[in-house]
């Protein structure tokens, strides 16, 4: 009996080849996507809570910062690059000396870097003041120049993984954020005094000045001030308590020992 040949119809062959590129090419397209993920790192829920946790969150610089947009950098340990730092300080000069208050203002994500703009950080150019004009009734002249180039008095933190950024959480960014920022300043013996209301309390864990607080209680928020002026106004000595440059300011009004103005700018 003679053996019987199976013929295979071209058109089946062609369409057996198509079927196997196809499925070639989706098993590279679901390895690049899966290859894609993994490098992604921190998803979008966390960025977003590190946002909303973090973003006007107020603390004490521990260390001086350089101006420019590169600031300091440390490792994902919280390690700062001490040689990298005064590299910038060097080419930049000072913005915060160690003791300032610092307010972080922006916050952005980078493959492997979170930056944390402190105190608008470097940005330049026309600043509020630079709106304020004088008239002495027969001309109008700008108080600072318009022309004038504007010192920018903030900086930044770059936070280096070194790899794809991970899943953190806002106490983890504080603590590496710590050998550079105290978010925890506070004097335990003003703060835990049967004497101190509880709004001067919580003003002092939130690192404000509100009016009521007296010296001990603005020092344990703010830390010492970067200047003093004492003018006598109304019949009586007052004393103006001054943190940070323009155009990042606040001023602390006290008659005696207590705050009875606060202006920020």
């Amino acid at each position: 009996m003679a053996a019987r040949r199976l013929k295979i119809h071209p058109s089946t062959q062609t369409a057996a080849r198509g079927w196997l590129r196809r499925s070639l090419w989706l098993v590279i397209a679901l390895l690049l996507v899966s290859s894609g993920f993994s490098k992604e790192g921190m998803d979008q829920k966390a960025r977003i809570d590190i946002i909303r946790g973090l973003l006007r969150e107020a603390g004490v610089t521990k260390v001086p910062l350089p101006r420019g947009k590169r600031g300091v950098r440390v490792d994902g340990q919280g390690k700062l690059d001490q040689a990298d730092a005064q590299k910038e300080m060097s080419a930049n000069g000072l913005a915060m000396k160690a003791g300032m208050p610092a307010q972080i203002t922006k916050i952005e994500f980078k493959a492997d870097q979170v930056i944390f703009e402190l105190n608008g950080g470097g940005r330049s150019g026309k600043k509020w003041y630079q709106h304020i004009e004088m008239s002495t009734g027969v001309s109008v002249t700008p108080v600072t120049p318009q022309n004038q180039a504007v010192a920018t008095y903030g900086s930044s933190i770059t936070v280096d993984f070194g790899k794809a950024l991970p899943d953190l959480t806002v106490p983890e960014l504080k603590k590496i954020l710590t050998g550079v920022l105290d978010f925890e300043r506070h004097s335990p013996t003003v703060l835990y005094s049967p004497d101190v209301t509880p709004e001067v309390k919580a003003a002092i864990k939130d690192h404000k000045v509100i009016v009521g607080m007296d010296r001990d209680a603005v020092l344990s928020a703010k830390g010492s001030p970067d200047r003093r002026v004492r003018e006598e106004r109304d019949g009586s000595e007052q004393e103006d308590w001054i943190y940070g440059l323009p155009p990042h300011v606040l001023f602390v009004t006290f008659d005696g020992d207590k705050v009875v103005g606060v202006k920020q700018f």
